[in-house]
């Protein structure tokens, strides 16, 4: 992308869409493509079934209630900012920032909207998308993560030029990724908001294996980010042990069964139950068992 494109991303979507709105009536015309009586740059009236949603659209949820509201809001006032489209073909477009606005315009009867026609990249158009919604504060985290991922690993970009797009620090988009490696459970829960990011982040702390575990205490105890930091300290360290504690009581064992067995001349196993366990001592006749109690007895 050039450094122009990069500093229409940085200034926001004012620097994409003009104040001045160009009405035109006349859509059908057959003598001339829909397309091409545009004016690029301008905004349009354009026919509301023209127009595809963005494939590119990070946003995968839109609350009703909102879209009811804005649609109110639409038939009283108009759209008071325009969408952003590129050309698909003569007869259609696909959008590029807008949707929730689109939606809301067919829910209010609209037939035509105002938009602007671009031509986009499909890196620009995944770009843009990003920014119109980080700017409205509309993503959720995962659906940012998800975003930033394909910026990187369909278009190369790195974290400081993904941040340098949409006015983050490096180190925000490296915190955005790696959301993606949360447990099922954990991306559940943060979709549907019963953990924050900064939840997020601490169970990432600990071990995969652990993650579910402190998730559910989290979400039991209601605890906020910070009491999360502490907590997250704690159970970290439980873990580790009762790791230790673990392998401490294996080695016992080991010790134990090897010491028994050179001392009553057979295999000895432990055998661990719930409460306690089993001394195993095998033997391979009735020879062997009496010599073995007696070296029990101490008559040996």
């Amino acid at each position: 992308m050039s450094a122009q494109n990069n500093n229409r991303l940085g200034k926001g979507l004012d620097a994409l869409i003009p104040t001045e709105i160009e009405h035109i009536d006349d859509f059908a015309s057959e003598s001339l493509p829909a397309a091409a009586k545009l004016n690029s740059g301008n905004v349009n009236e354009i026919d509301i079934t023209a127009i595809d949603t963005n494939p590119h659209q990070p946003r995968s949820q839109f609350d009703d209630d909102e879209l009811k509201q804005l649609a109110e809001s639409i038939k009283k006032h108009g759209i008071v900012q325009p969408l952003v489209v590129t050309a698909e073909n003569d007869w259609r477009y696909q959008l590029i920032a807008g949707e929730r606005r689109l939606r809301a315009a067919k829910l209010a009867g609209l037939t035509k909207v105002p938009a602007v026609v671009r031509t986009m990249t499909e890196q620009q158009q995944l770009e843009i998308a990003i920014l119109e919604n980080v700017q409205r504060s509309d993503l959720k985290p995962l659906e940012l993560s998800v975003a930033y991922s394909k910026l990187v690993d369909q278009f190369n970009m790195t974290h400081a030029k993904i941040g340098a797009s949409v006015g983050k620090a490096e180190s925000t988009i490296t915190n955005s990724i790696r959301l993606l490696k949360l447990t099922p459970k954990g991306k559940q829960a943060l979709q549907e908001g019963k953990i924050t990011e900064g939840h997020a982040r601490q169970l990432l702390a600990l071990p995969v294996e652990a993650q579910d575990t402190f998730l559910a205490y989290i979400i039991k105890h209601d605890l906020t980010v910070r009491a999360t930091e502490e907590a997250a300290r704690d159970f970290k360290g439980g873990v580790e042990i009762k790791r230790s504690k673990v392998r401490e009581a294996k080695a016992q064992q080991t010790q134990i069964t090897k010491d028994l067995g050179k001392y009553l001349g057979t295999k000895v196993d432990l055998l661990r139950t719930a409460k306690g366990g089993k001394l195993q001592i095998e033997y391979y006749s009735d020879e062997e068992l009496g010599r073995i109690y007696k070296q029990i007895i101490g008559e040996e």
